[in-house]
């Protein structure tokens, strides 16, 4: 029963971030034209981008645990608490490279933590 209500959550989570799938190209044009300054999170693109970074963070999260759920080796490892700087997250998705910048937030995320919490063997 637990594993089908998590394949749900996973189910809506992935036609929710198709619906509103933002590249990273795009993500990285947004963040450009933000102030780096504190009134800058008052900004509704800064929340926009907010928002499809922490969207991209819970699918990848629920990928994980679906896999888990259901016996699998997960793609990623991701501890439950990781936190990421505005800094650190532009600065990885200035890595990839401008070829490859069309694909989504989710897709550069679950790349990243794929790279940086591999699961043991």
């Amino acid at each position: 029963m637990k594993a089908k209500i998590i394949a749900g959550v996973l189910a809506l989570s992935l036609v929710a971030g198709a619906a509103q799938a933002m590249s990273v190209q795009e993500f990285l044009t947004t963040a450009a034209g933000i102030p780096q300054n504190p009134a800058a999170l008052l900004r509704s693109d800064t929340r926009r981008l907010m928002g499809e970074f922490r969207g991209a963070a819970r699918t990848v999260r629920a990928e994980q645990t679906a896999a888990t759920a259901a016996g699998r080796t997960p793609a990623t490892c991701m501890p439950d608490k990781v936190g990421f700087s505005p800094d650190e997250i532009l600065g990885r998705f200035n890595t990839i490279p401008q070829a490859r910048r069309n694909i989504s937030v989710t897709q550069a995320m679950r790349e990243w933590m794929i790279e940086k919490y591999p699961c043991p063997g």
